[in-house]
């Protein structure tokens, strides 16, 4: 079997067969699974499941692309179906964000960049890559660091940019099911040539936009924000927690007040 298409094997499966190594979790209508080549901290995938009465196809399910070419309805509730699993597969990231590292990823940037770029600042990205290489139609959803041994070429980076444009933003997708038809038209096409030529982009760090000479000074760069993250993040959790504490104190002082002062004017009286 290919490894091209073992994600299309997989959607044909029954859930029962997956090793838990493999399988996360599932639905009637989706399999989610663990990147087997994770490019951040956490990636996962989610695919639609072949259903046999459905009016989507196996192949109609090849990609993004011969998807939007089938009814327009029956191609929304397919997207649906994946990005309403992937809000519980957010939810599981970012409690297992908390439970592993003490705190849930912050990508700052500048406020004009965020205003563009949403989805770019989120602790988590969901989408598709604009011509992906796997076989059958499948949802990134992967914490915002792209720190992973896995990711060992530019085309990997570029792949997973979220400002580049070959990594689609599931909320884009999903917009343009409600924009013009023929803005529709025009996005669905999804021309290889025009997207894969993105892959080749120089380097530049998603966080600060600093040119990289290789993928090796981009990886240390990246670790670096990572890292840089992780302790703003810890001094901001031990500043709560110090105030919390103090909370608590002052509060215990009234009672203590409160308490005393209720004493002495029982004694008066």
């Amino acid at each position: 079997m290919s490894n091209l298409s073992i994600l299309r094997t997989y959607a044909q499966k029954p859930p029962s067969e997956f090793p838990s190594s493999v399988l996360f979790t599932h639905t009637e209508r989706t399999l989610t699974i663990y990147d087997a080549y994770p490019k951040s901290t956490f990636h996962f995938l989610i695919l639609p499941r072949v259903q046999s009465e459905s009016e989507i196809t196996l192949k109609d399910l090849h990609s993004l692309k011969t998807l939007l070419k089938c009814d327009k309805s029956h191609a929304k509730e397919v997207i649906d179906a994946l990005a309403k699993d992937a809000e519980d597969v957010k939810k599981e990231i970012e409690s297992e964000m908390v439970k592993r590292y003490g705190f849930k990823w912050q990508v700052v940037g500048a406020i004009v960049a965020a205003l563009v770029f949403s989805s770019t600042f989120r602790p988590i990205w969901t989408g598709f890559h604009a011509s992906p290489s796997m076989h059958h139609l499948h949802l990134h959803v992967l914490s915002a660091d792209l720190c992973s041994e896995k990711l060992k070429h530019k085309k990997h980076y570029n792949s997973f940019h979220p400002k580049l444009g070959f990594f689609l933003h599931l909320e884009d997708v999903l917009g343009w099911f409600e924009a013009e038809p023929s803005y529709f038209t025009q996005m669905a096409k999804l021309d290889e040539k025009k997207y894969e030529s993105l892959l080749k982009e120089g380097l530049t760090c998603f966080h600060c936009d600093k040119e990289m000479k290789n993928i090796p000074t981009l990886k240390e760069h990246l670790q670096s924000e990572w890292d840089a993250q992780a302790s703003k993040a810890k001094a901001r959790e031990e500043r709560k927690r110090k105030a919390e504490e103090r909370k608590k104190d002052t509060d215990s002082d009234d009672v203590e007040t409160a308490t005393d002062e209720h004493q002495d004017k029982k004694q008066k009286s």
